[in-house]
């Protein structure tokens, strides 16, 4: 009897999986061996985090427009490690982590081929969570979502699997815990969470299921709201109530996946041939209940991503988790025509190679910098010759990443920002207000939140205190005009206003009017902004 041939690593039992969670872990461990750049929106995370690392209570001491559950794991790391901003790169790892073993278990429950399920996985990687090094809530609003998606999947797809309605409820907090992240993207979970319920229900004839989602999911949310409803929760929770509004338009939604949205448009032209392609078969496919669960789900996603990208637009990347979905669903329907084996290292390698380029923007930046650095005869400029980086003579050199340095105060360790930002900051905590007020009032409208720690000083609290100062978006005319009045009264030591003329009232120009009429300014540098000429203004009494 011959011996069976030596199994490789790729179809051993635990081979692919020991590859794709060391893709996963990998990946998500990188921004803690490199130097991160102060990025736009981080001031948020940290002071969110920081609030309730101080025991503060949402909407009764701050209000925000969306739930707190973003800043949950945050302030947990604060309190383990310090309320460092790179503490928050520090969370984000387990955020990455969290959201990639989340996509892998619903591709297993969706039983995707190994090799397959590996060059997603690398995919969802490097096109989604690898270059989130900062804590979003736009990014964990849809980590979030993967978990509730798994947990749903695991319900519906694996007959044999114990504590099943754990599951399931456990999959309705999570959207719950969405939703709570933020709104939109949270209720668009809710709906394909019961689009897919109320599918595999009508299959099975048994209702059961979608009512004790809904029971539960009415359960947790009501334990979480109504201890905040006596705290102004229905003013700041945003459900489209004035002075909110809803940001769902329609025209906004056909104009943006008309005018752009050119991978959405492509994957479902693909996805169409695809079915085409099918002919006579397709009446069986629809009759698979765990392939029309693969197919709702990911033309769910599709969907989501096209709403997503208008009503959170802010980074324009927030919607691209939709590439991992349309590249599984698509490749597994491809197959079937091809019928190749990924589990062979002479197929898996070069389509691996072949993603791996694919995405190579994500990645490529930050080698850029490194060659531009060590090896500037290779990947350096001659300004002397003209090529494609030298045809044009960049005359805005604010800001740029020639100028940014570390700063020495212990809340910005390992993260870089501008010189003039740095140098400012080192100003601040030398004036004699200051270093000899040891109760300083500070209103700090900037980007520069961990001065709080840094200084230190307490954050104002209130029902009326919003987070953030956006106005229409965290803050509203009611606490505009109750800022103006402090200010006209003098009740603030020091006033921090970062002064960002090319955004719509990012912090909110009338209070700049006030603070030009009542207070006095003595210092102003950059902003921690690339590419734009933002800055920080410094006013005292």
């Amino acid at each position: 009897m011959e011996l069976p041939p030596k199994t490789s690593l790729l179809r051993s039992r635990y081979g692919i999986s020991t590859l794709e969670i060391a893709c996963i872990v990998g990946l998500a461990l990188v921004p803690l061996l490199v130097g991160l750049p102060y990025r736009v929106n981080i001031f948020l995370t940290w002071e969110g985090a920081y609030r309730l690392y101080l025991g503060e209570m949402p909407y009764r001491d701050f209000g925000i427009p969306t739930g707190f559950a973003f800043w949950v794991i945050p302030a947990i790391f604060f309190k383990i490690f310090g309320p460092y901003l790179v503490t928050l790169v520090k969370a984000q790892v387990l955020i990455n982590i969290i959201s990639g073993l989340s996509f892998r278990s619903i591709l297993r429950s969706l039983k995707i081929s190994p090799g397959i399920r590996l060059l997603s996985i690398v995919v969802f990687c490097l096109s989604y969570s690898f270059f989130n090094f900062w804590p979003w809530y736009n990014q964990s609003v849809i980590v979030f979502e993967l978990v509730a998606l798994s947990l749903l999947m695991k319900y519906l797809l694996r007959p044999g699997l114990r504590g099943k309605i754990w599951h399931l409820l456990g999959s309705a907090a999570f959207v719950f815990i969405s939703f709570f992240t933020k709104q939109d993207a949270g209720g668009m979970t809710l709906l394909i969470c019961l689009f897919l319920l109320a599918y595999c229900c009508n299959r099975r004839r048994d209702y059961r299921p979608l009512l004790w989602f809904l029971m539960f999911f009415a359960a947790v949310a009501a334990a979480v709201i109504l201890p905040f409803s006596r705290y102004g929760f229905g003013y700041w929770f945003n459900y489209g109530q004035a002075p909110h509004n809803s940001r769902l338009s329609g025209y906004d939604l056909i104009d943006e996946f008309l005018t752009t949205s050119d991978w959405l448009k492509f994957y479902l032209l693909a996805i169409l041939m695809l079915f085409l392609a099918r002919g006579q078969n397709l009446k069986k496919y629809f009759q698979d209940q765990p392939r029309m669960v693969f197919t709702l789900l990911t033309l769910g996603i599709l969907t989501e991503a096209a709403i997503f990208q208008v009503t959170s637009y802010t980074p324009p990347d927030n919607n691209i988790f939709f590439h991992s979905f349309a590249f599984v669903f698509i490749l597994t329907l491809l197959n079937e025509f091809l019928n190749l084996d990924f589990t062979k290292w002479k197929i898996l390698l070069p389509v691996l190679g072949l993603v791996v380029i694919w995405w190579s923007g994500t990645y490529w930046k930050y080698l850029d910098r490194i060659l531009v650095r060590d090896f500037p005869s290779f990947a350096a400029p001659d300004e002397n010759e003209i090529s494609i980086r030298t045809y044009m003579l960049n005359r805005d050199t604010v800001n740029s990443d020639s100028k940014w340095v570390y700063s020495d105060i212990p809340a910005f360790r390992k993260i870089y920002m501008p010189a003039s930002t740095a140098k400012g900051m080192d100003r601040i905590l030398q004036l004699p207000v200051v270093k000899n007020s040891p109760h300083i009032r500070v209103l700090n409208m900037t980007e520069l939140t961990p001065l709080a720690w840094a200084m230190p000083y307490r954050p104002e609290t209130g029902q009326d205190i919003p987070l953030w100062y956006h106005k229409g978006v965290a803050m509203f005319q009611r606490q505009i005009d109750q800022y103006i009045q402090r200010i006209d009264q003098k009740q603030y030591d020091l006033v921090l206003y970062e002064y960002v003329p090319e955004l719509n009232n990012f912090f909110p120009f009338e209070i700049r009017n006030a603070l030009e009429q009542h207070y006095r300014q003595v210092d102003h540098f950059l902003a921690p902004r690339r590419g734009s000429a933002a800055t920080i203004e410094v006013y005292l009494k």
